[in-house]
């Protein structure tokens, strides 16, 4: 237990040392740069690649998913119309809230800032053994194959490990 003023903490061993959190932070520092050249922040391609994913999303559902207030979403959605990445059509459901779409410039970007992060994650490995990369990439996917069933889960394990945790901090 970490005592830290009024708060106690329950202290594990993090064998990664968060480096997949590190490495992921050092790409998206370097995605972020490449997307500046593009007249893009980060806050319009999170919007982007949310109405990629869910094309004829109503900007009320944009504000919900990206927890943005009603202004902050109308501004984006009318910056990246005018910058040629969303296009915006009446919704026929009813007369008020339009349907936001990704346009192919939209799409370019995407490909953009996965080739950026492709080209990184290549370089990290370039100077590894052919063995080790192929051990690390097979290591990597069960790790990402795990993270993945877990979120699509709702993170029912990790829910009740941080629980189990406060209850402990707790006692």
């Amino acid at each position: 237990m970490l005592h830290i003023g009024r708060c106690t903490l329950a202290v594990t061993m993090d064998l990664t040392e968060r480096k997949i959190t590190k490495i992921a932070r050092e790409a998206s520092k370097l995605a972020v740069r490449t997307l500046k050249e593009d007249g893009i922040g980060t806050a319009e391609y999170d919007f982007i690649h949310l109405v990629r994913h869910h094309p004829g999303i109503t900007q009320a559902e944009v504000r919900e998913q990206l927890r943005v207030d009603k202004g902050a979403a109308a501004r984006r959605a009318a910056n990246l119309e005018a910058k040629g990445y969303l296009i915006r059509q009446a919704n026929p459901k009813d007369g008020r809230s339009q349907l936001l779409f990704a346009t192919e410039k939209a799409e370019g970007l995407r490909n953009s800032k996965a080739q950026v992060e492709t080209t990184f994650y290549e370089w990290l490995l370039a100077e590894l053994p052919e063995a080790e990369k192929i051990a690390f990439c097979k290591t990597l996917d069960t790790i990402y194959r795990r993270s993945k069933q877990e979120s699509r889960a709702g993170f029912p394990h990790i829910t009740a490990l941080t629980e189990q945790g406060e209850g402990e901090r707790h006692e």
